[in-house]
């Protein structure tokens, strides 16, 4: 009976080495892991600065090169466009009974378009509540 006995404690020795190996196993596969992830988003990171950065210095030359703000072709263009798409362009002040949450709102826009109202770009058609979460007071001189 004592053979048995022993036989059962040197099995449950061998399963408890067998889980302690497994865990070690897995902490060092979470170590590499852990390494490999970190040297990925490192070179994803660089790859991704030095493309924007490039980018940049590319936008840079092209406006340089250009002489985008001497060239008073386009602003005419673009006079040309917006007084020929919004003819018809209305200014409304906010107030008590037209959209009252944007009174002293820096945010607030409120200009239609050709009849299409733009209340401002957080709440296109109005917000419905007399008090807005997105409502930031005028700075002066706005």
């Amino acid at each position: 009976m004592e053979d048995w006995w022993q036989q059962l404690e040197k099995a449950a020795e061998e399963v408890e080495g067998f889980f302690k190996d497994v865990s070690l196993a897995m902490e060092l596969l979470a170590e590499e892991v852990g390494k490999t992830l970190e040297t990925f988003t490192q070179e994803v990171e660089e790859i991704f600065v030095t493309e924007v950065d490039r980018c940049v210095d590319d936008l840079i030359d092209i406006i340089q090169e250009s002489d985008f703000e001497q060239d008073t072709g386009f602003w005419e263009d673009f006079d040309h466009f917006v007084e020929s798409e919004f003819t018809d362009v209305t200014t409304y002040k906010p107030s008590p009974e037209n959209h009252p949450a944007c009174i002293g709102c820096r945010n607030y826009h409120g200009k239609a378009y050709n009849g299409n109202m733009l209340v401002c770009a957080m709440h296109p058609y109005g917000y419905e509540d007399n008090t807005c979460p997105d409502w930031e007071p005028q700075r002066d001189g706005e």
